[in-house]
């Protein structure tokens, strides 16, 4: 006899389930529940998601009327029209000093004296020489006035002998002795000139020992006191910084090589220093250097700007932070940079239109602009789209842009009109 296999009685035994109709129709039940929380679960979520994208609320400036000024922003420190370093050219030791620090000096005022006995000694010791330069002169002088009358002496007895006496030797020995007379008269003139040239260099060193102010201006810096050795070798050392007239000052920025094209003289600007934050003091572009400065890799050029300091408020070596005026544009158009940077997200009909899915809906991601508009917007970097509400939906409008000064930007040209709301940020529920 042949055995009757039942496979669904041997599935069940197996799994351990009952296989009475009772049991399969409780199974078919609890299977249809199942589904039906699943699909009201997936709808409540849907919904919600409509219910939100419906409810989204928009942050919106309004586009305004106004003047446009751009500026570029370089940091710098604050330095004299004119510092001079007054130094000496002689060694020795400093007697006095006659000036200090922020004392006011006139031209050829005495700011400091150099011990002079050396120099004085020096001094007498080149008169002495030139006296006895010219006294040798005047025996020279006399030499030649001997050897002149006697020549002439033996040309007259050479005469009355019938040129019989004195040879022709004593005539020569003669005319040679008057050359020599010449020649050591002209030498003893060249000592008298080259002792007058070492006693005017004595004299000189002498009046150099008595430093004098070449400007008038202001003691930024002594670097000496009285009793200090000076020692002038191969560089004179300084002792003196003086800066010409503090009521006109410079300031020395360094404008990035990306801003340098816009930065020209005449410009007007305004900057700031720490000791007076509240106040903002004009300046002017006077010069933009062509000499670039590389510092890590950092190329910068500087600009000078000329400062009015009359009140005396600031100082040399201030560091400061300049606004060159580079543009102003006047009665125009601005929209909040905001948004131009600003992009609503797509709406469910144009996610399901695009090929979204359900669950796309359920979890949506970040939305990107359709691939036309994106290629349009890269062309032309002026062309930007702004974007505002009409019956409570976002509208793009195409705006041309111009110059921007970090928060706003112009419009050139676009369907915008001062007090227009444009979106700038999105606000949803619960946010």
């Amino acid at each position: 006899m042949k055995s009757k296999i039942n496979p669904e009685s041997d599935i069940g035994q197996t799994l351990d389930i009952d296989q009475s109709p009772g049991h399969k129709r409780h199974l078919k039940r609890w299977l249809i529940v199942a589904l039906l929380a699943i699909v009201a679960a997936t709808t409540t979520v849907v919904w919600k998601r409509a219910e939100n994208s419906n409810s989204t609320r928009y942050k919106t400036l309004e586009v305004q009327r106004g003047n446009l000024t751009i500026t570029v922003t370089a940091t710098g420190t604050l330095e004299p029209t004119n510092q001079v370093d007054v130094g000496s050219e002689l060694s020795g030791i400093i007697k006095t000093v006659e000036v200090d620090y922020n004392d006011s000096v006139k031209t050829g005022q005495v700011l400091a004296r150099l011990d002079t006995d050396k120099l004085e000694a020096q001094v007498l010791k080149s008169k002495a020489a030139l006296e006895s330069a010219r006294a040798k002169v005047l025996q020279a002088q006399a030499t030649v006035k001997e050897m002149r009358e006697q020549i002439a002496r033996l040309k007259r007895v050479w005469e009355l002998s019938d040129g019989k006496v004195p040879s022709q030797h004593d005539l020569d020995a003669a005319e040679a002795a008057l050359e020599r007379a010449n020649a050591d008269e002209a030498s003893a003139g060249a000592q008298v000139t080259e002792a007058k040239a070492t006693l005017q260099a004595n004299e000189t060193d002498l009046s150099k020992a008595v430093i004098h102010s070449p400007i008038n201006g202001i003691v930024l810096l002594r670097n000496v006191e009285p009793g200090q050795t000076v020692a002038a070798s191969f560089q004179a050392p300084v002792l003196f910084t003086l800066a010409e007239d503090l009521s006109k000052m410079e300031l020395h920025v360094d404008i990035d090589e990306a801003d340098v094209g816009q930065v020209k003289p005449e410009q007007d600007a305004t900057f700031t220093v720490d000791a007076y934050p509240d106040l903002r003091f004009p300046a002017r572009i006077f010069r933009v250097y062509y000499a670039p400065q590389v510092v890590q890799d950092v190329v910068t050029y500087k600009a000078l700007l000329t400062i009015d300091n009359s009140e005396l408020l600031l100082r040399t070596g201030m560091t400061a932070t300049a606004e060159i005026i580079t543009k102003t544009v006047e009665d125009a158009i601005l929209v909040p940079n905001g948004a131009l940077r600003f992009t609503p997200p797509a709406s469910e009909s144009e996610v399901s239109k695009s090929g979204g899915s359900l669950l796309r809906a359920i979890l949506p991601g970040r939305r990107r602009r359709p691939a036309k508009q994106r290629k349009a917007l890269n062309a032309d970097k002026s062309k930007h789209l702004v974007w505002t509400l009409r019956e409570k939906q976002p509208v793009a409008i195409p705006v041309t842009i111009g110059s921007s000064d970090g928060r706003v930007t112009e419009v050139v040209a676009g369907d915008v009109k001062p007090g227009l709301p444009v979106l700038v940020d999105m606000i949803r529920p619960g946010r």
